[in-house]
């Protein structure tokens, strides 16, 4: 695993354990009552009903967990370098993270909602970032030439330019 991969990794990982606990929080107080946490409308922006919402939360958790697992063993679907699918969720975590600080500038509404947004346009920035194949351990990389073509470029003392 490379140093990026891995500080992705952790990075990731992080975002995902900050959204589980936002969604293990609002839980608590929707259904327990919780005194020592902010009360529901703190949690609650009120555009989806918190029973619609409860398992959308879920669902997203699951969906970054397994991308968390995939780019931590390095390997899986989301650990692929994918330069088109990681300039778009780069550019819609940017738009998404903008739309947020509208939402609250226009709405004035609670800030956690808004904030949570935040880690998770963090998150698929972050996994954006991951997904640009400009760099592999720290080593340019030849657009159409794979891992194991580079490795061979290295070890033969060619240039990547001589491979185009």
């Amino acid at each position: 695993m490379s140093t990026r991969v891995s500080r992705s990794a952790i990075v990731l990982c992080v975002l995902t354990a900050l959204f589980g606990a936002r969604v293990v929080g609002q839980a608590l107080v929707a259904f327990f009552d919780v005194t020592w946490l902010p009360a529901m409308e703190a949690w609650y922006s009120g555009l989806l009903p918190y029973p619609v919402l409860l398992p959308i939360q879920l669902v997203i958790l699951l969906v970054q967990v397994a991308i968390d697992r995939d780019v931590w063993r390095g390997r899986g679907f989301c650990a692929r370098p994918r330069p088109r699918a990681g300039r778009a969720l780069r550019w819609f975590a940017c738009v998404y993270a903008l739309a947020m600080i509208v939402r609250y500038v226009v709405l004035r509404s609670h800030p956690i909602p808004i904030v949570f947004h935040w880690v998770l346009a963090a998150y698929l920035f972050t996994l954006g970032r991951l997904m640009r194949p400009d760099r592999v351990a720290g080593r340019a990389v030849v657009p159409g030439v794979d891992a194991v073509g580079s490795a061979y470029l290295l070890r033969s003392g060619r240039s990547s330019r001589g491979a185009r």
